[in-house]
């Protein structure tokens, strides 16, 4: 299989991901907390890519039913039911609820990507989870990071590259583009204390110094859990 990395799509037309198998970054924190709620019982994940049509979905569902959530410059948008702190996401608020989600980099990029065949979230929490499910697929695929307002960022290289070398250790069948290596080397130097490496990230440090500190360490966890977040239909769904 060939990997190949994109740090930013925002060049990119909708229709370049028709037919290609893609996994969607934004560790910091959309792909976390879409993993978090399906790993916690919400039904779905509902991506949207403006707020004016998160807004217009949620007066059309079942309030009961619904949540909208999400943010704006790392904040809860006024009125949504909850933010993209993946520790509100608890089984007692989401369980058996379809999650309407905007937010400024992850919700956009998954929507970006929506004409792909195949279309997953990755975070480190789903990593290894994430790494066998693209060894079993053994299909050429594009990571795509989310990164910052459409430029690059350093937390979701990192992770793609972290997410390359498990692929690695469980088959020799691959082949990496420029910037897939890239990701890899960027990953080689900053796995030893991955709290320690975000909070010090651009984004990172703009998380704390808005009171987010624990999402960080949340985001940090590797492996806590086996979810595959799949696109289907226009939600995220578990595989």
């Amino acid at each position: 299989m060939k990997i190949n990395v994109l740090f930013s799509n925002i060049f990119l037309d909708e229709l370049y991901f028709t037919g290609k198998t893609v996994v969607v970054i934004d560790v910091l924190r959309a792909t976390t907390v879409i993993t978090t709620a399906l790993a916690n019982g919400a039904r779905e994940v509902i991506p949207v890519s403006t707020l004016d049509f998160a807004m217009k979905i949620s007066g059309d569902a079942f309030r009961s039913q619904t949540l909208l959530c999400g943010e704006r410059n790392t904040k809860m948008v006024e009125g949504f039911n909850l933010g993209n702190s993946p520790l509100e996401y608890r089984p007692e608020v989401v369980a058996g609820k379809s999650i309407i989600f905007y937010t400024t980099n992850g919700s956009k990029s998954i929507v970006k990507a929506k004409f792909s065949k195949n279309l997953f979230a990755c975070s480190f929490n789903n990593l290894p989870a994430i790494a066998n499910h693209m060894t079993l697929l053994n299909e050429d695929f594009e990571i795509v990071c989310a990164g910052t307002n459409g430029m690059f960022n350093l937390e979701d290289a990192v992770c793609a590259g972290i997410l390359i070398s498990e692929i690695r250790k469980l088959t020799d069948n691959v082949q990496l583009s420029d910037s897939a290596n890239a990701s890899v080397i960027l990953s080689t130097n900053n796995t030893k204390n991955l709290f320690n490496f975000l909070s010090a990230t651009e984004h990172g440090k703009m998380l704390i110094e808005n009171g987010f500190e624990d999402d960080i360490l949340e985001c940090a966890k590797i492996g806590t859990t086996d979810v595959i977040p799949y696109y289907v239909s226009g939600t995220m769904k578990r595989l």
